[in-house]
């Protein structure tokens, strides 16, 4: 799978990698609602970005990785909003795919930010809405 990822990174060479969640079966279940259509958003906590790890950019292809380290899918950044937790919409929750409300939003990221370096109300976050590109099974 390595020449594939190689292959990828040719035809788009500004590519970043990543991984969707924490774990195998969150990670397997965000892919899963990107290919369904239902997920066309993410969101990261700030401090990720100023911890090493490249910064979404609008128009910038980017690898989505299966939790195996294999291309899963090609995204498209086509927004982003940077805010705090608390200012996230029900409108951009519901852009996630993982809810059916802001307030499931709410509580699953939660527990994510504090699994992942911590967690606070006002903590800055990017917000990122994406189109699929190309979904990688269907090669």
């Amino acid at each position: 799978m390595h020449e594939d990822l190689d292959a990828l990174k040719l035809r788009h060479p500004s590519a970043q990698t990543f991984k969707f969640g924490d774990s195998p079966a969150l990670c397997s279940a965000l892919l899963s609602l990107v290919r369904s259509g239902r997920k066309v958003a993410t969101c990261s906590a700030l401090h990720e970005f100023q911890n090493g790890e490249p910064s979404p950019e609008i128009g910038r292809r980017d690898i989505c990785l299966n939790w195996d380290g294999t291309p899963a899918l090609v995204i498209e950044t086509v927004e982003l909003i940077h805010c705090r937790f608390d200012e996230v919409t029900e409108e951009m929750a519901l852009a996630e795919g993982e809810d059916d409300n802001l307030d499931g939003w709410r509580a699953g990221h939660r527990a994510y930010f504090e699994r992942n370096g911590g967690f606070s109300s006002d903590m800055p976050i990017v917000w990122e809405r994406f189109v699929l590109i190309e979904d990688l099974a269907q090669e």
